[in-house]
Formats: C-alpha cells, structure tokens, sequence
C-alpha cells in the first residue's frame, strides 16, 4: 500500500479520487450486508452533523452474569433493543477491573510511543487467515483517505492462548515479545464475556443461547491497538477525520470506555452523529457485519468514526483505545439464523466473508474468493 499524506493528488484512482470528501456510497460494492445510510466518511464540521439529545443505553451485563433466570432474561431485553435502535450499548458490571484498563491504556502510549519507525515498519500489517495483522502507519489505516492515527492489530494467532491455531513463535508478531502477557490480560478478560454477550443476543432473538457456543470458545479475535496523536494546525487544516467511517465487519466489538472523546455513532433513524462518551471503566458494544448478516438485518452493524474533541485542550492531547473485534474461525459457515423472515443471504463461508469486506480498505487482491 503506497503512504498516504495530506494534500496528495489521488488522480484517478477510483478508491482515492474523493479524498476526504468522500462518502461510504463510493464503496457499496465491496459490502455483504445492506447499508442504505449515506454518510461523509471523515467528519464535515457542519453544525447539523450532530444529535447530543440522543444517548446509547446503558446495560447491567451483572444481570447476565450474576442473577436468576428472570434477571438474564431482562438483560437479553434491554441489550437486544439497544442494538436494535443503534447497534450499541454501554456495558457496566462486567467485572474488568478498572485498573487493568488503566495499565493497557499506559502500555498502549507506550508502545506506540518508545518503539523506532524502522521497528515497526518490520510489522507491517499483512493477512493471517482472515485479519490484518501487524502495524499501520499514520495515514494508512485505510486504503481510501488519510486517517490520523497509528494502528497495530493483533488476532489470536499472536497470544499464548488456548487454540492459538499457529506454529509460528511470539515474535513473529511483536517487535518486543515482552508486551504480549501484558496485553494477554486484556484478551483473556474480554474473552470470559463473548458467551455469555453472545447468549443475550440469542436468547432477545428467541433462540437457544448456547446455538454459538462452540464456534465463540477460543474463538479468532482483533485486538487493535490505536494510537491518536495530537492534533496540530497542519492536521486540522488538512480536513481528514482521526479515524474514517466504517462499520466492524465481525460478530461484535468490545471497547473499554477511551478517557478522551472522540467515537462518534451515526443514528440511521436521524443520520445525524451521537458522540459517545462512557463512563470509566464502562464497556461499549457494537454488533458488527457478521451478527447484521446471520440476524437477518434484525441487528444492525452501525457506523462508527472518531473525530475532534469538543474542548479545545483535548486536542492536543494524545488518544488511545484498544478495541478487541470478536470472530468466528475462517472456516465458520455464516448463514441466517434458522426461524428468522425468508433469509437475506446465502451461507458464506467467514474467510470469504471477511476479505471481500475489509478489501474496501487494503485492496481488491486482498479478498480470498472460494
């Protein structure tokens, strides 16, 4: 992928050519699931983008985790109708402790921070099965526009974990081994809460909970580490968003709550964009293209983006956050959960699934066809 940089000529490459001017319809033709909504992919500064009257609901997942039949069955209610309006929720009484998003947040400015150019440009991001992994310069998150923001993602090929599905050695996938227990804690914390998540779905849906317990044990993850510099005159003159529009292509996506604001929620009712701010130590939910595909559009997989804080002061501050994309295995068969309406979509296979959707972002050669 050749850098891009702020004030480049995109010529006619049709993927480039709009810039930060551009929308998602100039992409419709890499998606599997049906996106009707029309949005400015990097934030437009209009005073009518926004809808602050709006507010994501809040969820007590300890209802799931810790209470009788009657209180898991209420969770799966409110979960469910809160991913019905919008595609996510704010989780509280998950039982992360707090502190250990402290130490990720720390370990994330760090890394990013210590470690030399030319190190990680030795990672440079690369397909594993179905995900990117590896490290994306500032300017390259995507194949589309500029983005400001230094990525790295990590699947579970890169964790000392149960079914790691990879004889490769740690570091082949960290510039410094030492990171990835610290990190591991992060991933096994996130993991003790994909079932029972994934049972509220279900059980809101009125199906068997347990339909996707065995392909959602030890199942392939994204841990993407993302670093947000500070933004400077040039880059705020420059016009591109710290982080593009996009929809999650997976089932969902865990995000401990960032301390600076940023993450922005389009309401597809308004199309109008909710800033979201959750409390510390909270945990946002989002469904993903996956969970929209197998619920028949029933769950939506919603658009998301980061852009400017609202107090001048933060922007000069750095931001980071560490959201963790939850999949099935490549060889996963996706299909309509049975009982819905007539289904939408044919059964696909996860692999195919996944690179023809995230090829929007690295590359017509990046999807794998079957």
């Amino acid at each position: 992928m050749r850098p891009l940089h702020r004030g480049v000529d995109f010529g006619m490459d049709p993927k480039k050519r709009h810039g930060v001017r551009a929308t998602n319809r100039e992409y419709l033709r890499y998606d599997q699931v049906d996106k009707r909504q029309r949005y400015h992919l990097s934030e437009q500064g209009a005073p009518d983008e926004f809808d602050d009257g709006f507010h994501i609901r809040t969820c007590d997942l300890g209802d799931f985790l810790h209470g009788d039949d009657a209180a898991r069955r209420r969770f799966a209610a409110e979960l469910n109708a809160a991913l019905r309006e919008i595609g996510f929720a704010i989780l509280v009484n998950h039982g992360t402790d707090v502190a250990l998003y402290d130490d990720i947040a720390a370990a994330t400015h760090e890394f990013f921070t210590t470690l030399p150019l030319e190190t990680k440009m030795r990672f440079r991001a690369r397909r594993h099965g179905s995900v990117n992994q590896g490290y994306f310069p500032i300017h390259e998150t995507s194949d589309i526009h500029p983005d400001l923001v230094e990525g790295w993602v990590f699947c579970r090929r890169a964790f000392d974990v149960d079914k790691r599905r990879s004889d490769a050695p740690l570091d082949t996938f960290w510039p410094e081994p030492r990171y990835e227990p610290r990190f591991r804690r992060l991933v096994q914390e996130n993991e003790r809460l994909i079932l029972p998540i994934m049972q509220s779905l279900l059980l809101g849906l009125d199906h068997d909970p347990q339909l996707y317990d065995e392909r959602l044990t030890h199942p392939n993850i994204g841990l993407r580490l993302n670093y947000y510099p500070a933004l400077d005159a040039p880059a705020l003159a420059g016009g591109a968003g710290r982080l593009l529009g996009h929809e999650d292509v997976g089932m969902f996506t865990l995000l401990p709550a960032p301390e600076v604001e940023g993450l922005q929620v389009l309401n597809r009712r308004t199309m109008k964009w909710v800033r979201l701010q959750a409390p510390r130590g909270s945990l946002i939910l989002n469904t993903g293209d996956y969970v929209q595909r197998i619920t028949n559009d029933i769950l939506p997989s919603t658009t998301h983006r980061v852009g400017r804080p609202r107090d001048p002061e933060l922007l000069t501050q750095p931001r980071v956050s560490f959201p963790m994309n939850v999949y099935v295995w490549e060889d996963v068969l996706l299909e309509v959960l049975p009982g819905l309406s007539k289904p939408k979509y044919p059964p696909v296979r996860a692999i195919e699934f996944h690179t023809r959707s995230t090829s929007k972002f690295y590359g017509d050669d990046y999807a794998v066809v079957e």
